[in-house]
């Protein structure tokens, strides 16, 4: 894959509950087993779930030790100032779109309502439920 990505918190649950388009799942399928990139917050948010059923939350920590866990920087913390100051999405989101946006990466998401409003700043963004 020549495009990179960074996989946000609703397209990873998504993923793992096989509830996306079966192309998406695909494409997915191949991200994930190529190079799957996810922020620190999407970390925290996977993690922090208390399953019915406790040996579930293995599957998302599976998940997380193949992926590449991307961390905040006075760059990412920049931007996401920026981001939060002109959309005032959720500051969890804004952190991701900022990292998205400095690292150059195609952000995967399902949440349209607050990332498209970071489209007109830089952000690269894809929908896997409607992009397929």
């Amino acid at each position: 894959m020549g495009q990179k990505y960074l996989i946000d918190t609703c397209a990873v649950i998504k993923y793992l509950n096989e509830s996306l388009p079966p192309e998406a799942i695909t494409f997915m399928d191949d991200l994930v087993d190529d190079d799957s990139k996810v922020s620190f917050i999407t970390q925290i948010e996977l993690l922090v779930w208390n399953p019915p059923i406790p040996d579930d939350i293995k599957i998302r920590e599976e998940f997380l030790a193949g992926s590449e866990i991307h961390y905040i920087n006075d760059e990412i913390i920049k931007e996401t100032i920026k981001i939060k100051k002109t959309t005032n999405i959720k500051l969890p989101d804004a952190v991701i779109a900022a990292t998205a946006i400095n690292n150059d990466y195609i952000l995967l998401s399902t949440n349209d309502n607050d990332f498209n409003k970071v489209i007109p700043m830089g952000l690269r963004y894809l929908n896997p439920e409607t992009a397929f």
